[in-house]
């Protein structure tokens, strides 16, 4: 029972990792206008990864794929990946959770697909950690040029969220699989090796019709 709560614990907490960065990838405050930039004249400027928008009211979409950068093409690529990885990790686990049935599956079974859930969760949390840390990179790269001559951001809210959600699906996924991995281990402890059982169930029985017993050959003879 402490194994099952332990697990459903490590699913909620990779669950919520994952909510967590569906926010952040649909969030346009990915990066926000530098508040030392002189230059810009339309007030504060936010964008994400699908849009731009000036003072959270006028937002431009993305339209053109190809026109984006390479890296704002991967991250895009990156953080879709890691949702979808998170929702297959979640249902891969419900479907290994001790408390739930699923045929005539044992344990130890259950005990494989709730880590495969956890090895899933943790590569989504490593996906969106590559992209948020790649787009964040970029922005202070650009911040700290003296050279560049475009507008200069700073690192917005999302990225924060988003870290944070990755965090949480990584250490989820850790907790599941290390859960499983101590079920295995007790379940090795608690089995006993009893040769005088193993002896007596392989050897010859004479059945006597008349009384109905069953006699060992050896106490036959």
């Amino acid at each position: 029972m402490a194994s099952s709560s332990f697990q459903i614990s490590a699913l909620l907490l990779a669950a919520l990792g994952i909510i967590i960065l569906l926010i952040a990838t649909a969030s346009n405050s990915w990066k926000t206008s530098s508040s030392t930039n002189t230059v810009n004249t339309a007030g504060q400027i936010y964008e994400g990864l699908w849009m731009n928008c000036a003072t959270s009211v006028q937002c431009k979409s993305f339209y053109f794929f190809l026109s984006l950068d390479t890296y704002i093409q991967a991250c895009r690529a990156l953080m879709v990946t890691s949702l979808v990885l998170g929702l297959l990790g979640t249902l891969v686990t419900v479907f290994g959770l001790e408390c739930t049935q699923l045929g005539s599956t044992t344990k130890y079974t259950k005990a494989k697909i709730a880590t495969i859930g956890g090895i899933v969760f943790i590569l989504s949390g490593l996906s969106s950690m590559v992209a948020i840390s790649w787009y964040a990179s970029r922005i202070t790269a650009q911040f700290f040029d003296s050279l560049y001559a475009g507008t200069k951001y700073e690192l917005g809210v999302a990225l924060y969220i988003g870290w944070a959600g990755s965090l949480l699906s990584m250490l989820g996924g850790m907790l599941l699989t290390f859960s499983c991995k101590g079920s295995k281990r007790q379940k090795q402890r608690n089995y006993h090796y009893d040769p005088a059982a193993t002896q007596r169930a392989t050897e010859p029985c004479i059945y006597n019709k008349m009384s109905e017993t069953v006699t060992s050959a050896k106490d036959y003879v």
